[in-house]
């Protein structure tokens, strides 16, 4: 085993030992779109916390403040002030406190919500995913909230054309536009990598962290 996937097992270890009986552990699996959090998290979660659905609504774009804007004049979609960090940590504080919370249902499409869905949440662990989490997990340990987190730490080329054939395949966007998305996301790939490893995210490849989530939802 590789010194690193020695100490990422370390840590889930550390989760499964400290976790009072009235407690529910909570992992933050991180990363840029397209690197397999979503899968990850919808396997291993119990419940799966998706909270990229926490985006905010096309109809809040200048009400009261205008979006951040891409270089190529269109909303940036993968900059944190069009997500609602705030409705995402309650969300992962409902589940602790009340085991259940009310998730929007996001359409990628329309850039709105069609609803919302209820999550439950039982013995755990809480298995939260999305493209900002380098946002919470600081005033999540400030809260005292046991958390750990990881990166899923894929090659930028993969993960670039993984998602580009999910997104076109689903319809998300224009075509146009993910093109520039794309281009965008795989020359920042390095630097987004590097602010979850200064916000203490663990870099993790996804078969190594496949394995180490499958040993916390079996024991």
């Amino acid at each position: 085993m590789s010194q690193r996937s020695s100490a990422v097992q370390e840590e889930i270890c550390a989760i499964i030992i400290g976790v009072p009986n009235s407690s529910t552990p909570v992992i933050l699996i991180g990363g840029p779109s397209g690197s397999g959090k979503s899968y990850l998290a919808s396997k291993y979660g119990n419940p799966h916390l998706p909270l990229d659905e926490y985006y905010r609504q096309i109809s809040e774009d200048g009400n009261p403040v205008a979006f951040p804007r891409t270089a190529y004049g269109e909303i940036d979609w993968d900059h944190s002030g069009t997500w609602n960090k705030e409705a995402a940590l309650r969300a992962i504080d409902d589940l602790l406190e009340h085991g259940t919370t009310m998730v929007p249902n996001y359409s990628i499409a329309t850039s709105s919500y069609s609803g919302h869905r209820e999550i439950r949440s039982e013995n755990g662990p809480i298995v939260a995913e999305g493209i900002f989490l380098y946002e919470l997990l600081e005033p999540l340990r400030e809260k005292g909230i046991n958390v750990q987190a990881y990166y899923v730490d894929e090659p930028a080329l993969v993960t670039g054309i993984r998602r580009f054939v999910r997104d076109v395949a689903q319809r998300r966007k224009p075509v146009l536009f993910l093109l520039k998305r794309g281009y965008a996301l795989f020359r920042v790939h390095g630097a987004d990598r590097e602010k979850y490893r200064e916000r203490q995210f663990i870099l993790t490849s996804k078969p190594e962290l496949k394995k180490l989530l499958a040993q916390l939802a079996s024991s």
